[in-house]
């Protein structure tokens, strides 16, 4: 069986800045288990399969198998169920509540945090598997077992006309399609394996659609590293981008670190025309995927062709100019000397920062896109090279097993959600009793802080002041963010008023003067916050954006999540440590506030970058507006934001969002009106911040009804569709949300209305 292994490491290639705390990767044992339990993995794993066209997502239940097996609790109480009209009562929200955080406890580690799958798009695997057998390393990483989990995976996750999708709720895509065939041939597949002819149905779907010549642009580079494509059939990626002075308006520090971190490895590779060895399955490979035969394939028209089903974000017409110049004009002078010596300088100066990415990133890099490529980059420029083999040490971090198989993650999610969780456990009365969860995971925010800038120059190595932040997953990563720096803040100045005795050691003030020293210096001019680095770039670089199913690539931006976060977080800072940078911390809340009212639609919603869509934005955006004394009644901004979610709730009580409300900008119910768990709980949490109690609280308790209703026997949530999003057209999952945030809005509502209750208030309980 496998088994999840957390806060551990060892060996000398996977280095650590806090002794692995919320390290979890998996291992396989095959003395595990008991025959029940062995059994009962079969069971769900057949389970997802029967259903996976209708439950695409899988429910993380080897995870929560394994751990509320190791964390048992005692007995909880039972389900409560209500009618239509039936009265909410206390008792039924405190049972709701009892049930859902006993629950929660249960699948929480050891260190404090709450492990999860954070997955979901289907080109995160597919070029890893491509790196491994380029480098000679598919044995060395990969097992029987694990190249068992990935077949189950790859295949569980075909679309029912053969192809994959960008991401596994996605129709069929020529990316999706062609690179996990690829990936499946890779680790051993025949091109008519798979039940139902599943390889042929796939081949099938990629020539049908015009064969790999119309994959876009980084699937053209993935195939052509691996030796099936052409460089000649890929736009340049020039080295020399890294030499450019910062004058320069396309200097490498104004682009998006994820944009950046990617096409930096991806130059030495350009640089050097490198190619695998081209064995006789990549021979097979380009008879299999191509229409015309290989050695008559058009690659300057295959450079810049592209399926439609792929094309979310048209090139503009400067950049096809752009392309046609570099690889016209430009490359063929910069490969002759005496310019080539140039290109042998830039190449020098790509591999430095390649690797001083990684050594700073600790091999994670940006996320698992940027560590293949920085991976094989290293492993070309030595193929001895102790970097690989750090790169090689780091690979487990990036795996996740589920019932659907073995899947890659981006990093991680652990500090993001474990900000959150303990955010929704406060949100109730049921401090002193579930204190323990509290005292673990604030242990485990405390050790997640980054104490440290970046090694070095780091302004010269695009990277910037990191002391005091908080990343998405774990400090070894160092990547901190905007939103998971206030969130991590907030938690610890909300915990710093319990007594220690129930939730632990408070929070040194000096690390609290390092997280607003690092948030401050991220303000932009807009007085929005962005994510991941400062803005320092002009909109128009967009233009230049060569990711044709991505949109907003190549700058970072100001997003109101991060926003509303960072105004949370100050605000209750300024509160409880008046005295520090006082002026400073007023004038950033105030320009935030301007950021945030200013960024809402004309319908009273804001737009989601990082969670779907409209509902997420627009609760975030609330709760920060309300912690600075906007409410329903003082304010028109929340009151139209309140009228927007009104709108949208369903004749069930709750709320259903799609992702295509991303891709299209435009808000778009659930197919068949379904409602979301999370995105209900989402619309609750902001009527009931905003106050829409005190004019019409019936929307809330139809709502609140739906969760109590939807809780299952053991006091889990349902698993639903994905709930996050990136790049406007990409879905991730964050595995732990369905307990998360409806516990939130349970608490919420049991201080909202029965607090008032007991303080003599007498509004009628949706009756």
């Amino acid at each position: 069986m496998w088994k999840l292994k957390i806060a551990e490491g060892n060996g000398p290639w996977l280095t650590t800045v806090n002794n692995h705390i919320g390290r979890q990767h998996w291992e396989f044992d095959p003395q595990a288990g008991t025959p029940q339990e062995r059994a009962q993995v079969e069971k769900v794993r057949q389970q997802f399969k029967d259903n996976r066209f209708v439950n695409k997502q899988s429910s993380d239940l080897l995870m929560r198998m394994q751990l509320r097996k190791e964390n048992a609790s005692g007995p909880i109480p039972l389900a409560v169920k209500l009618k239509e009209t039936e009265k909410v009562t206390e008792e039924t929200v405190m049972t709701t509540l009892r049930r859902s955080i006993s629950f929660f406890s249960t699948i929480q580690a050891h260190d404090g945090h709450w492990p999860a799958e954070s997955a979901g798009p289907m080109f995160f695997l597919p070029p890893l598997v491509i790196a491994l057998y380029i480098t000679g390393a598919t044995n060395i990483v990969l097992s029987s077992e694990h190249k068992r989990e990935i077949l189950r995976y790859i295949y569980n996750h075909q679309n029912e006309d053969g192809g994959w999708g960008l991401h596994i709720e996605s129709p069929s895509t020529m990316f999706g399609s062609t690179l996990n065939y690829v990936a499946l041939r890779l680790l051993g597949e025949g091109p008519d394996d798979g039940e139902d002819k599943a390889m042929a149905r796939a081949r099938n779907w990629i020539l049908d659609h015009g064969g790999a010549v119309k994959i876009p642009s980084w699937g053209k580079y993935y195939l052509t590293i691996l030796g099936a494509h052409d460089w000649l059939g890929c736009n340049p990626v020039p080295p020399e981008l890294w030499l450019l002075p910062k004058c320069s308006p396309i200097y490498p520090g104004k682009i998006l670190c994820y944009c950046r971190s990617f096409y930096l490895p991806l130059s030495y590779l350009y640089g050097k025309r490198f190619v695998g060895q081209v064995t006789s399955l990549v021979t097979s490979l380009r008879q299999e995927i191509y229409i015309e035969p290989y050695h008559e394939i058009h690659w300057d028209k295959a450079r810049t062709s592209c399926a439609k089903e792929d094309l979310y974000y048209p090139h503009p017409l400067l950049q096809d100019m752009l392309w046609e110049f570099l690889h016209k004009v430009t490359e063929p002078i910069l490969t002759r000397w005496p310019f080539s010596k140039l290109r042998e300088r830039a190449l020098k100066v790509a591999i430095e920062l390649v690797h001083y990415e990684d050594e700073n990133s600790r091999y994670f890099s940006t996320g698992n896109v940027a560590k293949v490529l920085s991976m094989l980059a290293c492993w070309v420029e030595d193929q001895n090279a102790e970097a690989f083999k750090f790169h090689i040490a780091r690979i487990p971090d990036h795996f996740w097993i589920a019932e659907d198989g073995l899947k890659l993650q981006c990093f991680g999610s652990q500090s993001w959600d474990a900000s959150l969780a303990i955010q929704a456990i406060l949100s109730s009365n049921l401090i002193e009793e579930y204190s323990h969860m509290l005292k673990k995971g604030h242990d485990f925010i405390k050790a997640s802080q980054v104490l440290d800038n970046p090694s070095g120059d780091f302004n010269k190595m695009y990277r910037h002041i990191s002391k005091g932040g908080w990343t998405f997953s774990i400090p070894d990563h160092s990547w901190i963010v905007s939103d998971c720096t206030a969130e991590g803040l907030k938690v610890v100045l909300l915990l710093s008023q319990i007594s220690p005795n129930l939730v632990g050691k408070n929070l040194e003030p000096e690390r609290l003067y390092d997280a607003v020293n690092v948030i401050l210096y991220r303000q932009s001019n807009d007085g929005g916050f962005p994510a991941w680095e400062p803005v320092t770039a002009s909109q128009w670089l967009e233009k230049l954006n060569p990711i044709e199913f991505f949109e907003d690539t190549i700058i970072e931006r100001p997003y109101v999540e991060c926003t509303s976060s960072v105004i949370q977080a100050l605000v209750l800072f300024k509160k409880l440590h008046p005295q520090h940078r006082r002026s400073e911390i007023e004038s950033c809340i105030s320009k935030a506030i301007c950021y945030i009212e200013e960024a809402q639609n004309p319908d009273g919603s804001w737009y989601g970058c990082w969670g779907i869509c409209f509902t997420y934005a627009t609760w975030l955006a609330i709760e920060g507006l309300v912690a600075c004394g906007r409410k329903c009644y003082n304010s028109p901004i929340i009151h139209k934001a309140c009228e927007f979610l009104l709108s949208k709730q369903l004749p069930c009580g709750g709320w259903g969002e799609s992702y295509l409300s991303c891709t299209n900008k435009v808000y778009t119910n659930l197919e068949g009106d379904r409602s979301n768990l999370v995105q209900t709980s989402y619309a609750l949490l902001s009527l009931m911040a905003a106050g829409q109690d005190e004019f019409d609280p019936e929307p809330i308790h139809r709502g609140i009804r739906l969760l109590i209703n939807s809780q299952m026997y053991d006091g889990d949530f349902p698993q639903q569709e994905i709930a996050g999003v990136f790049m406007k057209n990409c879905l991730l999952n964050y595995g732990v949300y369905r307990n998360i945030i409806p516990i939130w809005a349970l608490g919420r509502y049991q201080q909202l209305f029965f607090a008032k209750l007991e303080k003599g208030c007498t509004k009628g309980l949706g009756e």
